[in-house]
């Protein structure tokens, strides 16, 4: 659907540049842009690397092990269904804890590795869509942990928005960290707000 959109926007802005006379204007446009892009993308992998690295030796250090045993207790209160011990314990807090730094995208294979788990779990729980027999995933309904999972995981508590640094830098802001205030403010409503979600919704379906 989006790419359908960015395809329309686009054409309606050529279009509109050969009516009016401003085609030399869209191709200096893309020029610009394509160099930015570019320029923008090197930006991000120097971050990105940093803090990929930072979290790989976090790993190695126990760090991360250290921290998911203190936010455990807060994986109980949000996936009170999900066994104790169970393998998906260790990605989801993996995952969260990406999240909280900022890490997007070390936090994606670690999301996709507590998708498969909890998938998993379904198969353990005799849900039949879940099954090898399964066979294609289309139609299938996610389970209550896996949406809870995924609304936390979009609603995604900030300390650090890494992403978010990088691009004011990369545009030239005067203070690129001054977001870090209303990042953290912004991201902790949102965190709640999914979480009071997920308690009531897990509740109506309890009863």
């Amino acid at each position: 659907m989006l790419n359908y959109l960015w395809a329309c926007m686009i054409m309606v802005g050529i279009v509109y540049a050969a009516f009016t006379g401003r085609m030399p204007e869209i191709t200096n446009a893309a020029l610009d842009s394509s160099k930015e892009a570019i320029t923008l993308c090197i930006t991000m992998m120097g971050v990105m690397s940093f803090w990929v690295g930072f979290m790989e030796i976090a790993t190695k250090a126990g760090i991360v092990e250290g921290a998911s045993r203190r936010i455990r207790p807060v994986i109980r209160f949000l996936f009170p269904d999900l066994p104790k011990g169970h393998p998906a314990e260790g990605p989801i807090t993996t995952n969260i804890i990406a999240n909280v730094l900022g890490l997007g995208w070390a936090a994606t294979p670690a999301g996709l590795k507590a998708m498969e788990e909890l998938a998993k779990l379904e198969a353990e729980r005799g849900n039949p869509e879940y099954s090898s027999e399964g066979g294609s995933t289309k139609g299938r309904k996610a389970s209550n942990e896996m949406c809870t999972f995924l609304i936390i995981n979009i609603s995604s508590l900030q300390l650090i928005p890494v992403n978010v640094i990088a691009y004011r830098s990369q545009y030239g802001s005067v203070n690129p960290a001054a977001i870090v205030g209303p990042g953290i403010a912004a991201t902790a409503v949102s965190t709640a707000v999914a979480v009071v979600y997920c308690k009531v919704k897990d509740r109506k379906r309890k009863i």
